[in-house]
Formats: C-alpha cells, structure tokens, sequence
C-alpha cells in the first residue's frame, strides 16, 4: 500500500456564513470564498490523500461551517477548530460538544490577530490549554516572529500534556537573509517532545512572484535538524498561500527543497507525522 499523503494544514472560508475580520481588502486576492469543490481537484492532482482543515475565524460559526465540510468530503481527515480559551469551564462545554464529531481533533485560536502579544501566556489562556490537554485535543500554535515563538516553552512547561503544533515554522524572516535569533527560538521550543511544527506558508515570507524551493530550504533544513521528519508535516496553507503560487507550485517546490531526504523522511514529512498527530485513518 503506498504511504499516506497528508496536507497538514489547509483551510475554507464563505464570506457569506462566516465573518473573518482579518481578510480586508489588503488581500484582495483571497478576499472571496473558497470551498472544497475548488480545493479537490488540486489536492487529487497533487496526490495528497487527506487534509487537515483549519480554523480561520475565533468564532463557533467558522468551526461549525468546518464540520459540515467535513461531513460531506471525506477526504477532510481532521479539523482544528475554536473554543474560548480564556473562558475555560465555556470550552470545555463546547469541547464536549465538538468531541462527538468523529474528525474534531484539534483547536487553534489566531493569536497573531491579538494586539497583545503575550496574550497566550496570561493565566486564563493557560487554563484553556489545560482544558484541552485534558481532553486530549492539540493546539495549533499560529506564532508569526518574533512575537511569539518565545512563548512556546513557557506554554510546553506549564501545559506538559497539551500536544503543541507550530503553524508555519512561526514565520521565518526568510526575506531578511539571516535566520537569527528565529533559529534559536525555534530551538527553545523543539526542545520539548509535546512541540510538533508545520513546513506550511513558508511561500507568503519570501519573494511572492519568484520563490522558488531554494529560497524556503534553509528554513526546512534548520526545522528538520531541530525536530526531525516525525515532528514535522508539510501543510499547503490553501487558499492563503495562492497569495504566492498555486497548488501545484507550493507542493513541487516543498518537494524539490526535501529532494535529499531518504524515503522514510519523506513519509513522515508528506503524512505520516500528520496522520498520527491528528488521528488520520486513510
């Protein structure tokens, strides 16, 4: 049987169910709604056998338009949603709710929207990543540098059994040609064996009309030296990376940068480590 192929993190927004106050005019390409019928021939052509469909909005109506999504292709293998979680006895009722459809399996909250950025590590937040822990639910960590991935120790240590997942290597600053002090943050954090990390929008920092696999490498090279292939997973950051190339173009340059990675690498990195962080059966 040929391995899973795993597209770790990809999304969908109707502008028409859902409010997302982050997507104005600045992103006027983007700024419509993308669904699963747009998404499904380019992830078939791609041969990625499932996705693991991501919130976009802080809100239960992104998250409810998500599970229905999920309901009616079942090639959506996982989906990380929203719950409040700085009302932690509200998420946890929601969670419970949210735990009866069989591919919810994760939560994550836009932090980078936050104007303060220390906002995941102020007490109540902790305590709902402590709900989720609990509950055996992940948290996606959408860290952007340098405001945030200094933050992931502290959120590792205080919440040790909450599985951590770094969205897109936390932004590196790829555009600057120096990689310093990301790499050392990203260090700190891969430290602890609960944080798990995301090749995903690395296209959207750096040259948006001529990056090429060349240009996102060095970044994936240091991630794969900290993490290693089995706590790392390729996401395509659908629709939001067609900021900066198709489909098509994000999944071959991905693989032209892990060209010299063995085939058990390339497993873990194309779905293997995605399909057990979130629970994906083919």
């Amino acid at each position: 049987m040929a391995p899973l192929r795993v597209d770790a993190h990809q999304h969908f927004w109707n502008l028409e169910l859902v409010e997302y106050p982050w997507l104005t005019s600045d992103l006027a390409p983007i700024q419509r709604t993308f669904e699963p019928a747009e998404l499904e021939p380019q992830r078939g052509a791609a041969g990625i056998d499932s996705t693991v469909l991501v919130q976009a909005a802080n809100s239960y109506a992104d998250t409810d338009y998500m599970l229905r999504q999920a309901d009616r292709y079942p090639w959506i293998g996982a989906v990380v949603g929203w719950v409040p979680l700085l009302e932690p006895a509200e998420a946890e009722r929601a969670l419970t709710r949210y735990l009866e459809h069989p591919v919810f399996r994760g939560v994550r909250h836009l932090i980078h929207d936050e104007p303060d950025p220390d906002w995941i590590v102020q007490e109540r937040a902790l305590e709902g990543l402590q709900v989720l822990a609990d509950a055996g639910i992940s948290f996606d960590f959408v860290a952007v540098f340098p405001n945030h991935v200094k933050h992931i120790p502290t959120v590792a240590e205080r919440v040790p059994n909450l599985t951590i997942i770094i969205d897109h290597l936390a932004k590196p600053p790829l555009r600057t040609g120096t990689l310093e002090p990301w790499a050392i943050e990203l260090a700190a954090a891969a430290q602890y064996p609960n944080v798990y990390a995301k090749l995903s929008g690395l296209n959207t920092v750096v040259d948006w009309d001529t990056w090429a696999a060349q240009d996102i490498k060095p970044a994936i090279d240091i991630a794969i030296e900290l993490f290693g292939p089995e706590r790392l997973m390729f996401g395509s950051d659908w629709p939001f990376g067609t900021l900066a190339g198709d489909y098509a173009k994000v999944w071959t340059e991905t693989k032209r940068a892990l060209s010299d990675r063995s085939p058990p690498e390339l497993d873990a990195l194309f779905g293997g480590t995605a399909a057990a962080v979130y629970r994906i059966r083919r």
